[in-house]
């Protein structure tokens, strides 16, 4: 079976670097993105199984990046985990994520919200 790919959508260095390492050490293909990188055309170049995405990115809003994945055929679809230190999960749902993650979280946390939305097709 293919390994799970999992595009990462952060803006905190410190944060990307635990993020790759915690996937690649469970099986998945982590891929991080420039903090200032145009999300959706990822999305739809690298057509990840699924999208860890930080509602306050540098300069870009993930609330807004959500929206715009979802309003396109190419990638609505798209499985998205948002992740913020503020409670803004019934937005994020609202919106169309498939998960939410509160800041900080555990690592099992992760991994948890991770295989419980890529099975749920």
């Amino acid at each position: 079976m293919a390994k799970v790919k999992v595009l990462i959508a952060e803006d905190d260095i410190t944060m990307v670097s635990l993020l790759k390492t915690l996937l690649k050490m469970e099986g998945f293909d982590a891929l991080a993105l420039q903090a200032d990188a145009d999300v959706p055309l990822a999305v739809l170049n690298e057509k990840p199984d699924v999208v860890l995405l930080d509602v306050h990115l540098s300069g870009q809003s993930g609330l807004d990046i959500l929206s715009n994945i979802r309003s396109s055929a190419e990638t609505a679809a798209t499985r998205v985990v948002m992740s913020s230190g503020s409670d803004v999960r019934d937005e994020c749902v609202r919106r169309g994520a498939n998960g939410f993650l509160m800041k900080p979280y555990m690592p099992d946390d992760l991994i948890m919200i991770l295989k419980q939305v890529i099975q749920a097709v």
